[in-house]
């Protein structure tokens, strides 16, 4: 009679607290999991997600918080935090998750192809224009700047960057903005192809670019991670945990003195904490604070941000071909977004189905990693903004 007596104070609960919306967060959960496993987008990241929001939305579960009972069998404050809040609070509310998330990604990132052409930083920066257009626009939606802010920087397509930026300005809507950053992140490419064909003509998405690799000398492989951090350090203060973490990782690949190190931060490194990542952030998803009209608008603006980063990119290579002789397929100035590597992946496929002879990779693939920079830089320079 006692499970069926809790069973009972279960259900209870959720209809004296709102606990439709209970079930709506079981339904989202479900569908991260589909999304995850049938479409494979994002699987070791969309997995967790969608079961933590399962998990932080049972009534009476121990997942967020451990009950005590009433000698009438009625139930108090929480005992202890439960085990994804201990997470949380380990994790993300101090930014260390996404910061060592960081090193396995810099260890994963070569930058010869960005290297071995400066010139395609340019396009790395452009498609950060969506970050500052959609700021003004939330701004409109939501008077709180820090709010406005952080949910901008979703348009970094960079999970980590917005968990960091939204943790440091303390916006009221960390679960919306954590969400939409990797949902769109996995529907990276669904989103970008129609932006783009939108956005170019056959001729244009028909210009080759051939690839002459220039060699990079290992120096300057090596000198390239510290010399950014110095950089971010000096212009950009508050972004140097994010670009230093970022570099340090690359520093790992680069250095030749540490190759097993370089291969744990890639895969166990990575593959560990974005599990962990990911059910923590369940813990901005329970019901009561994700279920709101702000979620809503949160979710279009960041789709918004994405679309006008794609945007952003391919405008400022169509502009540099009004002056230029050696024409630039404009499609590659779309994977400056810093979803690395699909959106590089997802020009070069776009070129083939073009023209199975125009090989776009490298071009794409070295403004993809320049947007991986930019996009953290970008975060820090929001933070200084706004940070106080």
């Amino acid at each position: 009679m006692g499970e069926l007596s809790f069973l009972y104070d279960s259900f209870v609960i959720m209809f004296k607290h709102d606990g439709w919306k209970n079930v709506i967060m079981w339904i989202i959960g479900g569908i991260l999991i589909y999304l995850a496993i049938k479409k494979e987008m994002e699987p070791t990241l969309l997995l967790p997600m969608g079961f933590g929001a399962i998990l932080v939305n049972l009534p009476l579960a121990d997942a967020v918080a451990v009950l005590g009972e009433t000698p009438l069998g009625g139930t108090v404050a929480a005992l202890q935090d439960g085990p994804i809040t201990t997470l949380y609070h380990a994790g993300i509310a101090n930014e260390l998750f996404p910061l060592l998330l960081f090193i396995g990604i810099g260890a994963m990132i070569d930058f010869g192809p960005l290297l071995s052409n400066p010139k395609l930083m340019i396009f790395g920066a452009a498609a950060q224009f969506g970050i500052f257009f959609t700021l003004c626009l939330a701004w409109i939606f939501f008077p709180n700047i820090n709010d406005a802010a952080s949910i901008a920087i979703i348009g970094a397509a960079d999970g980590p960057t917005a968990i960091a930026v939204s943790e440091a300005l303390k916006s009221n809507y960390k679960g919306a903005i954590m969400v939409a950053a990797y949902s769109y992140m996995a529907l990276v490419p669904i989103i970008q192809p129609p932006v783009i064909k939108m956005m170019t003509t056959k001729k244009e998405r028909l210009i080759r670019m051939p690839y002459a690799p220039k060699s990079v000398s290992k120096t300057t492989r090596i000198l390239f991670p510290i010399v950014i951090t110095l950089i971010a350090g000096l212009f950009a203060p508050n972004a140097v945990s994010l670009v230093g973490f970022l570099m340090f990782g690359n520093l790992i690949r680069e250095c030749g003195v540490l190759d097993s190190l370089s291969e744990t931060a890639q895969k166990t490194l990575a593959n560990l904490i974005t599990i962990f990542l990911g059910i923590s952030i369940a813990f901005q998803m329970q019901a009561e604070r994700f279920i709101s009209l702000g979620t809503i608008v949160i979710l279009g603006l960041g789709l918004f941000a994405f679309v006008f980063d794609t945007i952003g990119g391919i405008l400022v290579a169509k502009l540099i071909n009004l002056f230029s002789k050696k024409k630039i397929n404009p499609m590659i100035g779309a994977a400056g977004i810093s979803a690395f590597p699909m959106s590089g992946r997802i020009v070069h496929k776009m070129g083939l189905a073009e023209d199975p002879q125009n090989f776009l990779l490298m071009h794409s693939i070295g403004v993809n990693v320049s947007g991986q920079i930019a996009s953290v830089i970008a975060g820090g320079m929001i933070l200084n903004f706004f940070l106080k």
